[in-house]
């Protein structure tokens, strides 16, 4: 880390990155759709806090695991973040995922940000990962669809929620 696209960075979440973050994780539109279920994030102050804790854990992960802010090369602004976590019952499967500043939708950020981090993560003995989204959240399911991610099906397994399952192997991104 970092990794860059042509438009985007990937790199380790900073307490300095608050403010840009709660415009992610304490919108309302972004939270509604979060697995595990999470409240949004309602100031600052909290989201520092959340931030300093993904800070503090994230040395422990053994990639690929981790957080990431998505910054947009063309003027610094945190547009997204990225993680990849171990699915529960925590045994094997790593769920990948993205969340955008409602600003940002629409500009293919999630799949180029997503795209990165999925070929790096295919570079650390990982060999497949997984997306999981509520079944109404449309836009989660376009951007697993354009990574090239393939429906496994329904299940309640993770988070005790009702979720489609994708899931993609190297041989699966598209170019």
């Amino acid at each position: 880390m970092p990794l860059t696209t042509d438009r985007l960075v990937i790199r380790d979440w900073s307490v300095d990155d608050a403010e840009a973050a709660l415009e992610i994780y304490g919108s309302p539109d972004v939270a509604h759709w979060l697995t595990p279920a999470m409240e949004r994030v309602r100031d600052a102050a909290a989201m520092r806090s959340v931030l300093q804790s993904w800070q503090e854990s994230q040395p422990n992960l053994i990639p690929p695991r981790g957080r990431w802010a998505v910054e947009r090369r063309s003027d610094g602004a945190v547009v997204g973040g990225l993680g990849i976590r171990l699915l529960p019952p925590y045994e094997d499967d790593l769920e990948v995922s993205w969340q955008l500043a409602p600003a940002a939708w629409g500009h293919g950020y999630a799949v180029e940000a997503a795209r990165a981090l999925v070929e790096w993560a295919f570079t650390q003995d990982t060999d497949e990962l997984f997306a999981v989204a509520r079944p109404a959240n449309e836009r989660a399911v376009a951007t697993a669809k354009r990574l090239g991610m393939q429906w496994v099906g329904e299940t309640t397994k993770y988070y005790d929620l009702r979720l489609q399952v994708y899931r993609v192997r190297p041989a699966d991104l598209v170019p």
